[in-house]
This record gives C-alpha cells, sequence and structure tokens, in this order.
C-alpha cells in the first residue's frame, strides 16, 4: 500500500476514535480562525497533523492543558534571515519559543553576495530543522546598476529556482522603476512567476504609476508607512504586510487602518529583525501584543499571523487549529497577553519552559567551503578623502525608526582642500568600499544622525550589494576598519585610534554566523555599548548603517559608485555644483 495512504487511512481512524491517537492535548480552549469562535475541545494528533477536535479523545499520550488556549503556529510571510545574523539551524532555535512555525524568506541577500550557490547553502542548511522554511526567488540581484554586487541573477537562473518544491513566488519586486517603465529584463522575470506569487516593494508609489506597478501582476507590499498610502495599495488588491522590524516600524501607523471589512487583507511581517530584538521582545508575538494593546480585535490580530498568510502563500495544510491540518500548535497560559507555555511542531513538542528542546538535526558542512571572505583591493587612508570644491554639499540625514533618508543641503568645513567633518554639527563621513571585485572603488558622503566624537563604525552588511560600508571621523580610523573586516571575512566592527574596540564576525558572506542567539546578542550588545560611548545616540547604529547604500528606499543614499538621488534614480555629486574628480577610486 502507498504509505500516504496508509497513513491517511491512520488518521481517518484517530479522526473517528476507532483508534487512539498518537498525542491528545485534552480540555483545551481552542481559538478557530474561521469562525471566531473558541470551542472547548479535545485536539487528537496523529503522524504530525490534527486528526479532530472533539468533546473526548483517547491517546497514546495525553496531555491535560486544563483550560489552556492553544492557537495555530505563526507564519511570517516577510523575512530576511540574513538581518537576524542566524544560520536556519540557530534561527530555528531562536524562534520556535515565541510561537513562530513558518517562515517565508527573500534571500537577495546572501543571493547579492553569492548567487545561487549561497541561496542552495541556505535552503540546504534549513533542511530538517524543526522550524519550516519556504523561500521566494530573488527578483533583483543586483538591486539596481547603481551598485556593484557580487552576482547577478537572470530569469534564466531564477527558471532553475523555480523548480525547487520550496520556492513559493518571485520575492519582493525592488525595481518598481523598472517595472513602470516596462523595462524588458525586469519583466521578463514577471512573466516567468505569473502562475505563482508576485510579491512587491514600492515605497511611496501612488497614482498612475502604481497601478502600472499593479497591472504586472504584484499582489504584495510591505514598504507602505502611512495609512492612505496602504488604503491606496489594498484597493488595487495588494495584499499589505505591515512590519516591524529592528529599524523600519510601521505598525502603529497602519494598525488603525484595519477594518472588520479589510482585515483579511493584512498580515503581520518582520522584514528586517535583529538578532538582538528577537532575544528581547519577541517575533510576531510581539508584533501580536503591540497590535491587541493598541485595540486590534486579538482574533483579527491572530489571523493576521495565521489564516491570512497561509491562504495568501497558497498553504492549504498549516493557519489554523483544525482537522487535517499540520500539528503546528502553540498552547497559552492568556491569549490576548500570549504568554506561551509551550510550542508543537509537527506534533511533537519543540518548545518547554521558554527553551527550543533538542531537535535532530542533519550535519552541517564547513562554511569555509563555499564563503571565500571579503575581496577588497589594497588601500590607503588618502583613498577616503574628499576634494572640497566650494558650495553647498548633500548631507544624508537619518530619519529615527524609518530606513527612508532626507536630504539636506549644508555648508561643510574643508581642511587643505578636502571636506573635514564637523563633530559639533554632526555630519561626518560615510564610506561604501567595493568588496565582491577588488577593484577599489569607494563611495564617499556625508551624513548626519551618528553623532559619533571619535572612531568609526563599520560593517559587511549594507543592503543588498553588501559592500563595507562605515561611518567615522578620520581616515587612518577608516582603513583600519576595512582591514579589520577584510581579515574577519566580514561583520561588524567598531574602531578608535586605530585599535578595534568591539567586533562580531560574520563567516558566512560577511552576513551570517554558526554562533547561537544569546552570543551573537552578548557580542551586538557590546558593540552597541561601544557606539553609545562614541557618541552615537541611535538605538540600533548598525541596522540603521546597513540600509543607507540601498538606493531603492528614498530618499538619499550611497552605493561604491556614488551618491543616489532614489527619487530621479541617478547618480548625484555630493556638492551641488559639479566637483572635479577626485581620484580614479572616488565615486562621489
Amino acid at each position: 500500500m502507498n504509505p500516504k495512504v496508509k497513513a491517511l487511512q491512520e488518521r481517518i481512524r484517530a479522526a473517528r476514535g476507532e483508534i487512539p491517537a498518537r498525542l491528545v492535548l485534552k480540555n483545551a480552549r481552542v481559538v478557530n480562525v474561521f469562525t471566531g469562535g473558541v470551542d472547548q475541545k479535545d485536539v487528537a494528533v496523529h503522524n504530525g497533523f490534527i486528526a479532530g477536535l472533539s468533546s473526548h479523545y483517547e491517546g497514546e499520550e495525553e496531555v491535560d492543558l486544563e483550560g489552556r488556549w492553544v492557537v495555530p503556529g505563526l507564519i511570517d510571510g516577510h523575512i530576511h534571515m540574513e538581518s537576524t545574523l542566524l544560520m536556519p539551524p540557530e534561527l530555528s532555535k531562536a524562534l520556535l519559543p515565541h510561537g513562530t512555525t513558518t517562515l517565508v524568506c527573500d534571500p537577495h541577500e546572501i543571493a547579492n553576495v553569492m548567487g545561487l550557490e549561497g541561496l542552495d547553502r541556505l535552503m540546504r542548511e534549513s533542511r530538517g530543522v524543526a522550524l519550516d522554511f519556504f523561500f521566494m526567488a530573488p527578483s533583483c540581484v543586483p538591486a539596481t546598476p547603481l551598485e556593484t554586487s557580487g552576482h547577478a541573477l537572470h530569469a534564466a537562473d531564477l527558471a532553475t529556482l523555480k523548480k525547487k518544491p520550496r520556492i513559493l513566488g518571485l520575492a519582493e519586486m525592488m525595481n518598481f522603476p523598472g517595472v513602470v517603465a516596462g523595462e524588458e529584463e525586469v519583466l521578463e522575470k514577471i512573466v516567468l512567476f505569473q502562475d505563482a506569487l508576485l510579491d512587491g516593494h514600492a515605497p511611496a508609489l501612488g497614482g498612475k504609476d502604481l497601478q502600472a506597478y499593479l497591472a504586472a501582476g504584484i499582489r504584495s507590499d510591505h514598504e507602505a508607512i502611512r495609512g492612505s498610502e496602504a488604503l491606496e495599495k489594498l484597493a488595487g488588491g495588494m495584499v499589505i504586510m505591515i512590519r516591524e522590524g529592528s529599524t523600519a516600524k510601521n505598525l502603529e501607523a497602519l494598525v488603525p487602518r484595519i477594518t472588520p471589512l479589510n482585515a483579511r487583507r493584512f498580515m503581520f511581517v518582520s522584514d528586517d529583525l535583529h538578532a538582538e530584538d528577537i532575544r528581547k521582545r519577541g517575533h510576531l508575538n510581539f508584533m501580536f501584543c503591540k497590535a491587541v494593546q493598541m485595540g486590534l480585535d486579538p482574533l483579527t490580530a491572530l489571523r493576521l499571523v495565521t489564516l491570512n498568510p497561509a491562504e495568501y502563500f497558497g498553504f492549504k495544510d498549516r493557519g489554523a487549529v483544525a482537522p487535517g491540518f499540520r500539528a503546528d500548535l502553540i498552547v497559552l497560559d492568556h491569549f490576548e497577553t500570549f504568554r506561551i507555555v509551550s510550542v508543537y511542531k509537527d506534533g511533537e513538542k519543540a518548545v518547554e519552559a521558554g527553551e527550543s528542546l533538542p531537535a535532530s538535526c542533519p550535519p552541517t558542512e564547513p562554511l569555509s567551503t563555499i564563503s571565500r571572505g571579503l575581496n577588497v583591493a589594497p588601500l590607503t587612508p588618502e583613498a577616503f578623502r574628499l576634494p572640497h570644491p566650494g558650495g553647498k554639499a548633500r548631507v544624508m540625514e537619518i530619519v529615527p525608526g524609518q530606513i527612508q533618508t532626507t536630504e539636506r543641503h549644508e555648508s561643510v568645513p574643508s581642511e587643505n582642500g578636502f571636506v573635514a567633518v564637523d563633530t559639533e554639527r554632526d555630519i561626518l563621513k560615510l564610506f561604501v568600499v567595493e568588496r565582491h571585485r577588488a577593484s577599489g572603488r569607494i563611495g564617499l558622503g556625508l551624513v548626519n544622525g551618528f553623532g559619533l566624537k571619535q572612531g568609526v563604525l563599520a560593517s559587511s552588511i549594507a543592503h543588498d550589494a553588501h559592500n563595507i560600508i562605515g561611518v567615522g571621523v578620520r581616515d587612518e580610523d577608516i582603513l583600519t576598519a576595512v582591514e579589520a573586516l577584510k581579515r574577519m571575512g566580514g561583520g561588524l566592527i567598531a574602531v578608535r585610534d586605530q585599535k578595534i574596540l568591539s567586533h562580531l564576525p560574520l563567516e558566512f558572506g560577511g552576513l551570517m554566523t554558526r554562533m547561537p542567539l544569546p552570543r551573537v546578542v552578548r557580542r551586538l550588545e557590546h558593540l552597541k555599548q561601544t557606539a553609545s560611548a562614541m557618541g552615537c545616540p541611535l538605538s540600533e547604529p548598525f541596522m540603521a548603517l546597513s540600509f543607507l547604500a540601498l538606493p531603492v528606499i528614498p530618499h538619499l543614499k550611497l552605493t561604491d559608485r556614488g551618491l543616489v538621488d532614489v527619487d530621479r534614480f541617478e547618480i548625484v555629486p555630493l556638492f551641488m555644483e559639479e566637483a572635479p574628480e577626485g581620484g580614479p577610486h572616488h565615486a562621489s
């Protein structure tokens, strides 16, 4: 007999009570995401699936929940796992205690650095761990022609990905100007996935340009930051992914726009979430609680992290506590505050007393087998000098709590014909060093918002091409930081007086590590304390830094090729009038 048929026969017999279920959670208050009711039932689980809900079931193992709540496992429909810094086995251990049982990942960060080889490695690493990892095929590698990435993925490359069973569709189409302009290469990727899901990324897009973007078949967006923007996109047929990451936080602005009539068209996602925030606040459970505190009905909030993403992504076996659904279950002491007692994954207890239980994982290969470090050309302190031609300079200004920036025009001091940083006015040097091809290319600019009085903060995490990015005061410290990152194979670093004060190595593509969450958090906390001691007021300085090279997020960004006016989608000079050439390696 077909083993799947035999398993289904057994599940049906367990549902009818003809045989004991393998596990029965007795006396549970089951939250029904379909009806909105709460059912006092036994939950019968057999071979990883829910067999039935009834007033009485017998099981080989019985657990009396004594009236505790049972809700479905949580589903994050849009996360860049690279931003957690954790490889899949460690990420699974970190998220399960918060009730997350399924992730839909957009791995375009590692794809920009390591191409299909890096993506294949992440997929292999995620196979067999307790939490379920699904993927969207990266749509924009590189994200734009305005930066240098390690790889390029064309439609033919994506066609090979589409055949893989855990690839659900095309990930966020960040090149919205290319879609609206009808660029052939962009549309080839969309056409390839027209029979699957097409995720969007269209910050501040509206009017007829939004209509053109929607006409391509794109059906979601996680970039809305204002209620009016979300409603315009919702009216055009988009599912609105409300994100609450470590830098971009849109929940407070968008939750008030959820109504009983439109609630099925929203979901909560994390997008880019730092390891330290996972440790301190949690994951989707945090968003649930925050939304409920804001006044959102708890059942509606639950649907936004269970049934809504399940239906959008076509998961027919998860997102609810019902017969025939996967037994991904959370046991709660209290529903509205989401106090987790235990988590079951595929019917097996995965979390007890706030900790992931040991689970068998397939052996992992050494990361060194494909991660080859940073390919940075030899540099000198002089490479980071900025010629001062006179006039006002474009200064990038950090917007607290957002990944968008604003543009200011400022007079900046000059020293021996070169730009001098102004720590009194918090105008510091921003740099991006190309790390994939050893070209020696450096983008230089000025930034306000980091508050450093001394030293340098630098990182090999710089969305999306992940060249080295940093902010600092002295060129000698900048060079020390770049050279140290090169030796480490990537990571985060703080330098002062040409000495390393704190660092976190990220051995996989300069983006991720095998270190467990607690160890990563300790390193991050020390880095942030060091940054604060150097004068930085930002709560997440390295996360904020990582988005300053992303030329698809308004309004002013810096790449290795120069200063980018995102609204015009072109390189612009640092100074308001055209500056003379600053040397062969300067892109500013």
